[in-house]
């Protein structure tokens, strides 16, 4: 398909620069493609009034790390350079692939020292090594520390990562390190938060369990891949980051056993969605699920294991607006997105939510 079918004009005002608080208290846009209305207002309190006792909704638990490096690079002789890198994955105990800006300056051999100030670990700086350099600013670091000692020095000397439409707005802060992980994250890999799940409280959760609904947690360390544009002008063009998730096998089994009764899936946001439907099979039959996921999903796609999706609202010509459209159909994601800008629902990472019935199949 065309990349600028996905594209549509967005005020700088509606671009939400920090979360609502309480956190629950954001707006939540119902789009229900086979129903009259098909568009509603309400709240993201008001979440159980769209589900039915038994139906399951399905968290990622990743845990944003400060995957945000500022270095300066040695080479020889040469003057020492600065250079800023995101990591996005992590590809071995002491190996992580990163963006780097800029790329250029940059090449298999250099050496890089992050932290300098006495902080990281007791040796004063974090070092790296570039040991591959591939396209679209990639390249891969093979770090002198290896496991929980990595670890440790990138949560002293990195940054929370704030998504660049943020970012180019203002500085990240103290309250993002809290405002920027969701309540029950957990398993530590993610370089941008399943920003959906910014939503829920402890107040939110205790309403879903008077209300009979299930939660079950899944792991999709989500990566800077994210935030980058789609550049290519048709979608048959464009190739996903890939990103490492994980389903075990009691949460595919407990998940089986809410579609076998006719329960609904309902995904918290497109990373855990995205997730399901790498682990499901053609059947809808969801399997226990690990390793790296470059899934892709544009209109025409056949969903086969999500019912409802609950997510924020998405950029323009992004990989995720292409996916709520398959989800809810092109024609209606654009006009929810009109009737939101209109409405003065607040977009992107620290925004508003939508909750998504899917269209027939």
């Amino acid at each position: 398909m065309r990349v600028d079918l996905f594209d549509f004009d967005l005020p700088e005002t509606s671009i939400a620069l920090r979360p609502a608080s309480p956190r629950d208290s954001a707006r939540m846009l119902v789009v229900r493609p086979e129903a009259e209305p098909v568009l509603s207002d309400h709240g993201v309190l008001d979440l159980t009034s769209f589900l039915r006792p038994g139906d399951a909704l399905v968290f990622n638990d990743t845990k944003v790390i400060p995957a945000q490096l500022e270095g300066i690079r040695r080479r020889g002789e040469d003057v020492a350079t600065q250079v800023s890198l995101t990591l996005h994955m992590r590809v071995g105990p002491d190996r992580w692939k990163a963006f780097a800006r800029p790329a250029r300056r940059l090449k298999p051999g250099d050496r890089i020292s992050f932290g300098h100030g006495g902080n990281a670990c007791l040796l004063g700086s974090l070092d790296a090594t570039v040991e591959e350099k591939g396209g679209a600013g990639e390249v891969t670091l093979r770090f002198d520390l290896s496991g929980p000692v990595l670890d440790e020095a990138i949560m002293s000397v990195g940054h929370i990562p704030l998504p660049p439409y943020i970012a180019s707005k203002r500085p990240e802060d103290a309250r993002d390190r809290a405002d920027y992980q969701t309540l029950y994250a957990r398993e530590e890999g993610a370089v941008a938060a399943p920003t959906a799940g910014l939503h829920f409280t402890d107040r939110l959760f205790g309403k879903l369990d008077e209300a009979g609904i299930e939660r079950h947690f899944v792991t999709l360390h989500v990566g800077a891949g994210t935030f980058l544009p789609v550049k290519a002008d048709d979608t048959d063009d464009h190739v996903m980051h890939e990103e490492i998730g994980h389903v075990d096998a009691a949460t595919a089994e407990r998940l089986n056993a809410v579609r076998a009764r006719d329960g609904r899936i309902v995904c918290v946001g497109t990373t855990s969605l995205r997730l399901i439907e790498s682990a499901a099979t053609e059947e809808g039959q969801i399997r226990p699920w690990s390793g790296p996921t470059g899934i892709f999903i544009t209109p025409g796609y056949r969903f086969r294991a999500v019912d409802m999706l609950m997510t924020n609202f998405h950029l323009p010509k992004s990989t995720l607006f292409m996916l709520v459209s398959a989800f809810a159909g092109l024609d209606t994601m654009r006009a929810a997105y009109a009737h939101a800008i209109a409405a003065g629902y607040r977009f992107y990472s620290y925004g508003d939510a939508s909750l998504l019935f899917r269209k027939d199949q």
